[in-house]
């Protein structure tokens, strides 16, 4: 073998090595916890960490800051989630003709100091295995307009809202509904 083969031998053996005896990422020492949990009356608190969480891994994964939750994002999440499936619809404008702005406005004091924002929501639901945190995460991922918004580097903060039940029939299979509203705000001073 000749030096040039034997150092480069030595090398990749010290990579090898080195590369094992490193600690793994965060996101693959810490899995999310209740990733796979079907919401219930007694878990949605988990089930919102979890969402959270696994936003959030998408995020640092790809080298954006994660977000922070944000009590007046929050509710609002949770209030359109119920009026989605209280009153039977899907849609970023509200049975009523409200939008996400119009509800940040009326329903929180989040825009009020605001000399700047950025908001954005996404929706999702699910029924079963489907209406876990881990898959609506994936769902959103795998939509550009919702990964637009998980992935958008100005959002600071998140409200993630988690009504149980669906907004069409599902029969007896449990469901949940999900809002995320992502927001970026510079106050005034």
């Amino acid at each position: 073998m000749s030096r040039t083969s034997a150092r480069r031998l030595l090398a990749a053996l010290v990579l090898a090595c080195l590369a094992a005896a490193l600690p793994a990422s965060a996101a693959e020492a810490a899995p999310c916890a209740n990733a796979d949990l079907v919401p219930s009356a007694d878990n949605v608190a988990q089930a919102r960490t979890a969402t959270l969480c696994l936003i959030n891994r998408e995020r640092t994964s790809r080298g954006l800051r994660p977000v922070r939750h944000d009590r007046h994002l929050r509710r609002v999440a949770e209030r359109y989630s119920r009026q989605m499936v209280r009153h039977g619809f899907f849609d970023h404008v509200g049975h009523d003709g409200s939008t996400l702005l119009s509800r940040v406005k009326s329903a929180t004091s989040y825009l009020t100091r605001a000399a700047g924002w950025s908001l954005g929501e996404n929706l999702y639901w699910g029924s079963g295995r489907l209406s876990t945190p881990a898959e609506s995460v994936k769902a959103w991922i795998e939509s550009p307009g919702h990964r637009r918004n998980m992935l958008n580097r100005r959002f600071r903060d998140i409200g993630i809202g988690i009504a149980l039940g669906a907004p069409e029939n599902v029969e007896s299979s449990p469901s949940a509904t999900y809002t995320t509203q992502f927001g970026r705000r510079t106050l005034r001073r």
